[in-house]
């Protein structure tokens, strides 16, 4: 089959690998019909997660048709069409009994943090994506879900990460009535977590980027107000100045490891690797909430220490929430709300790459080339 291969810092390309099969009775094996390319992906690229091995294929973001289920798969049949979870889950651990999807202790040798998920390292345990013609799919009893007919393909690829884990966000922003939202962050889970934001019954959301094509977007998507920190000495100032000095209620960090905004702290964090990442949006979050306020990280970090004002958030009295998204407890209030036209994840997709033009997918993302907001990827096996 063809697929996405990882051979170091910026450089993938398109080889021919072994299909998948099965390896256990509760596997199946997918035939990738649509995938995509995560902001998280750009992490591995630009190489800031540790062990991503050479020969890696990317992509936790896919749906697609299944080909064959192993031996004690019930719910799953050559067939069907699935969705994919980006979260490998076992569905019975201590953890998955509590809800807690993202952090399945069955899945992943190094799994005292997080659980399994696909095609992101051996740190999350190590298995292929979906940026290929066909993937392994573990425990597929547990994750995958029949993509409802009604669904657009491009809104299903859209909940298997980036829609759900921008809804989750606001979700553990404990948005109420009224509330002052700010989002760090104008990318496909920032736009998700703003718009998201209203549906939970926020009074004003404002989103800060530096982009102003992203910005643009966070209006026309989230009909939020922007705030470009480009053009302000200190975003914390210009946000406490229209939140009445008081500061905003919530925040939603959507940017993680490699912000910009700092120099010292983008190089000491992206460039050197002193720290895992820069974490100059979460600083900003913790600086422009009230006190009292919460926070919610969904910005992908890396496992090493970072220079965060911990000492700040303490004294501010501020609640920090922060997790990879379960993302199947998302989709029933999600299927629904996109049924019903509160959702429509496929307007942020701008760009439809081809399988075999990958790299170009990546290079276009990475350089934010041509106004790219959301790249899907476009698998040719038949």
């Amino acid at each position: 089959m063809r697929a996405m291969v990882y051979r170091g810092p910026y450089r993938i390309r398109v080889e021919d690998k072994d299909l998948p099969r099965i390896e256990h009775p509760n596997d199946a094996i997918v035939r990738v019909t649509l995938a995509a390319i995560c902001g998280s992906d750009l992490h591995l690229y630009h190489g800031l997660m540790p062990d991503t091995r050479v020969g890696t294929t990317f992509g936790h973001e896919f749906i697609g048709v299944v080909e064959s289920v192993g031996s004690s798969v019930r719910s799953l049949k050559p067939g069907d069409r699935v969705m994919v979870p980006f979260n490998i889950s076992c569905g019975s651990c201590f953890y998955c009994a509590r809800g807690m999807l993202a952090n399945c202790h069955n899945v992943n040798p190094n799994a005292t943090a997080v659980g399994g998920i696909y095609g992101y390292s051996h740190t999350t345990g190590g298995y292929d994506g979906g940026q290929a013609e066909y993937v392994r799919v573990p425990f597929a009893d547990v994750g995958p879900t029949l993509v409802p007919d009604w669904m657009h393909d491009e809104d299903a690829v859209l909940l298997t990460d980036a829609t759900a884990t921008g809804y989750f966000g606001a979700q553990l922003g404990d948005v109420r009535e009224g509330d002052v939202v700010v989002v760090f962050g104008a990318g496909p889970v920032g736009l998700v977590a703003a718009r998201s934001a209203w549906l939970l019954g926020a009074g004003r959301v404002i989103v800060v980027d530096h982009l102003d094509y992203r910005l643009e977007k966070a209006r026309e998507f989230a009909q939020a107000e922007t705030v470009n920190f480009a053009e302000h000495d200190d975003v914390v100032v210009h946000l406490k100045r229209i939140t009445d000095h008081l500061g905003a209620d919530v925040a939603i960090d959507c940017v993680g490891a490699e912000a910009d905004g700092s120099f010292l702290q983008h190089v000491a964090g992206a460039k050197l690797k002193l720290q895992g990442g820069s974490p100059i949006a979460l600083n900003w979050a913790i600086d422009a909430v009230r006190k009292g306020a919460t926070i919610s990280v969904m910005g992908a970090y890396g496992p090493v220490p970072n220079a965060v004002k911990f000492g700040d958030a303490m004294n501010k009295g501020l609640t920090l929430r922060m997790n990879q998204c379960p993302v199947k407890r998302q989709w029933p209030r999600l299927f629904e709300h996109v049924r019903n036209g509160h959702l429509r994840p496929r307007d942020l997709v701008t760009h439809r790459i081809p399988l075999e033009d990958v790299a170009e997918g990546y290079h276009l993302f990475s350089s934010k080339l041509d106004g790219c907001i959301k790249p899907l990827i476009v698998p040719t096996a038949a």
